[in-house]
């Protein structure tokens, strides 16, 4: 019994471990692209806001951008 309560604890933690950590690499490597893109929009002369608004975060700043851009 304690054996498998030590193995089910042991299950549980490396499973939250592995959760944390891959949602933690995505939004890194997300955030990564989206300065990348912001970059190279500047240097192009594309408005960076509107690269920041495409990647579909639904924030104030996108939504008073998008009305005003119309």
């Amino acid at each position: 019994m304690k054996a498998e309560y030590i193995a089910s604890l042991v299950a549980v933690t490396v499973s939250i471990t592995v959760i944390v950590t891959g949602l933690t690499y995505y939004n890194i490597k997300r955030d990564e692209s989206m300065k990348s893109n912001i970059e190279s929009a500047i240097v192009k002369g594309i408005d960076p806001v509107a690269v920041k608004c495409a990647y579909g975060k639904a924030d104030s700043v996108c939504i008073v951008y998008a009305a005003n851009k119309k």
